[in-house]
């Protein structure tokens, strides 16, 4: 099967789960192990599926992913933002880029805010090779098993509860999922509302929306705060499969750390941080250019680029 050749990485939301961490920042642009979480994306789609060109849409802070990724090229694949002056949701969004979409081979949407190597491949061989408008990546577990899926036919039969609320086996959408030309049918120009209601029509005009499990790899939806503080803990072992674990740096060595401060093996601390003497920093994040004091502790916590002292846990600055 041919490799896919653009993929649509949706950026635009305004992270408000996650605030105060996205109060100047875009969600996707959050540091992971000291790179933007996007960026896993972005690697993760080449390595799986040898994307060629990268559309992003923006819109709170829009300037972030400029700053973060100037030149518009990322490892020598196109990179193209699109901003929304008024947030389009998902299918306004895909709208919204009509222009730069293949008009006759199939697309990907990757969610900006999820930190996976599932494996992709398999599922994009599968639906190049179906009659499927769209196929979901699913997964069987998760916290929010909203996909009514057979899998006996492969199809989608249901979100939410809209279509076959008595369905009982329920799925976990990945944020990831495969679109063919066709799709875009559904899609209403100019209007501003979410895929979600695209599938449920396409479903309901007898079009299939497929899918496909994909229960092996790690998967995490970075949203909340918790879910960000649990992603420390992946590195290192053996995720993500495409990085290289030389890659993922925890300590910046840019990073000035007083030789009595303790850090765990967990913790990442960012270009430009002070860490100062006897501190202790156990499962916490530390931005570039903050500042954590002499003997502060630090448990679960956020530094975002204030001055941390005294005993913090489970908190954000």
């Amino acid at each position: 099967m041919s490799s896919a050749r653009k993929a649509f990485i949706l950026g635009a939301g305004l992270g408000t789960r996650l605030r105060p961490l996205t109060q100047s920042l875009p969600k996707p642009l959050v540091p992971i192990w000291n790179q933007p979480l996007i960026s896993f994306g972005f690697d993760h789609l080449i390595a799986d599926l040898e994307i060629e060109e990268f559309m992003v849409n923006t819109h709170h802070c829009a300037e972030a992913y400029h700053t973060a990724f100037p030149g518009g090229i990322y490892r020598d694949r196109s990179l193209s933002f699109r901003h929304e002056t008024v947030l389009l949701d998902t299918a306004g969004g895909i709208d919204n880029i009509r222009d730069w979409l293949p008009e006759d081979e199939s697309f990907v949407v990757y969610n900006g805010d999820i930190l996976t190597d599932l494996p992709l491949r398999s599922a994009w061989n599968h639906h190049c090779s179906s009659c499927n408008l769209a196929t979901l990546v699913l997964r069987s577990k998760g916290d929010e098993l909203r996909v009514g899926f057979d899998e006996t036919s492969g199809e989608v039969v249901d979100l939410r509860g809209q279509l076959r609320p008595d369905w009982a086996a329920r799925y976990q959408f990945t944020g990831i999922y495969f679109v063919s030309p066709e799709f875009l049918d559904f899609i209403r120009p100019g209007k501003i509302e979410s895929v979600v209601l695209c599938f449920l029509e396409a479903i309901r005009q007898g079009e299939k929306i497929g899918g496909v499990l994909a229960d092996s790899g790690s998967w995490s939806d970075l949203g909340e705060r918790e879910a960000y503080l649990d992603a420390l803990a992946l590195a290192g072992n053996g995720f993500p499969a495409y990085a290289s674990p030389d890659s993922l740096s925890r300590i910046s060595s840019s990073a000035v750390v007083a030789d009595s401060a303790e850090i765990d093996d967990i913790s990442v601390i960012g270009d430009g941080a002070v860490i100062g003497a006897g501190s202790q920093i156990t499962e916490s994040i530390i931005w570039e250019r903050a500042q954590v004091d002499a003997g502060a502790k630090l448990e679960r916590a956020v530094v975002t680029g204030a001055k941390a002292g005294g005993d913090l846990k489970g908190k954000g600055l």
